[in-house]
């Protein structure tokens, strides 16, 4: 696939930014995988290093014994989830440099680079953690994810496409698809795919988020907020209709001043 770099409008990039806070209530460093669930997504950490001690423990493994594979692995994750992004990527990059060939380390370097900003690195990277004759569906997936952070967006596309027919319907690459008719400011072609998305799996609030987006971003406020509260606390639902709120106001004032 060709390899030019054409960057997104900053109004694109802006709105996938802010699409990653409203989804994921609040945080600002989000890496591809928070929207794509791509390569696992943190719930394959989740409570491995989310204390202090349980993040000293792995340092010191990791300092026992840097050039063991599985070590490093665990340990970038855990630098990953703590937002030490950068020195996930330095730790990422030894442990690849130590073993050029591993398949699951190049996979965490490439995610380690993608949360860092380093899109087109982890593309490439991502690129040789499978082969055409054994493809991955959620590394294809996470680089069309790089790619639609390029603003590559029809390239991203083709990448979804061939995840999609590993497995047809999976909910994570739909909802990186629809995301990604969203940037090219495709929204009805959106609100199809990521229907589909959140029929597959409705209890996936990232899925619910970026679905009400789409809806607001086409005058379907009401819709949109309902679809955003659903089952969620009265004061996080208040939360994340305020979010949607202000994101749907930023874009109206986009328009304006076009």
């Amino acid at each position: 696939m060709p390899k030019r770099l054409s960057l997104a409008p900053p109004s694109a990039r802006y709105l996938f930014s802010a699409l990653l806070i409203l989804a994921l209530g609040g945080c600002q460093t989000i890496g591809v995988e928070d929207v794509t669930g791509a390569l696992g997504g943190k719930s394959e950490t989740a409570g491995k290093a989310d204390t202090k001690s349980d993040m000293d423990a792995l340092r010191e493994r990791y300092r026992a014994k840097p050039s063991d594979p599985a070590i490093a692995l665990d340990y970038g994750k855990a630098l990953r989830d703590s937002g030490q992004r950068a020195q996930a990527v330095a730790v990422m990059e030894q442990a690849v440099l130590a073993h050029p060939s591993n398949k699951a380390l190049l996979a965490g370097y490439g995610r380690a680079l993608a949360d860092n900003g380093n899109f087109q690195q982890a593309f490439d990277v991502l690129g040789r953690a499978h082969t055409p004759e054994d493809p991955d569906w959620r590394i294809l997936s996470a680089q069309g994810a790089a790619l639609d952070q390029l603003g590559r967006n029809e390239e991203a596309q083709q990448y979804y496409a061939s995840a999609l027919k590993i497995v047809p319907d999976e909910p994570q690459v739909l909802s990186n698809l629809g995301l990604s008719y969203m940037l090219q400011n495709n929204l009805p072609r959106a609100e199809q795919v990521l229907g589909r998305a959140h029929q597959r799996n409705q209890n996936d609030v990232r899925i619910r988020a970026n679905l009400a987006l789409v809806l607001g971003l086409q005058g379907r406020e009401a819709e949109a907020e309902i679809l955003v509260k659903a089952d969620l606390p009265p004061d996080q639902a208040a939360a994340k209709v305020t979010a949607l709120r202000q994101l749907l106001t930023k874009k109206q004032q986009q328009r304006a001043d076009k």
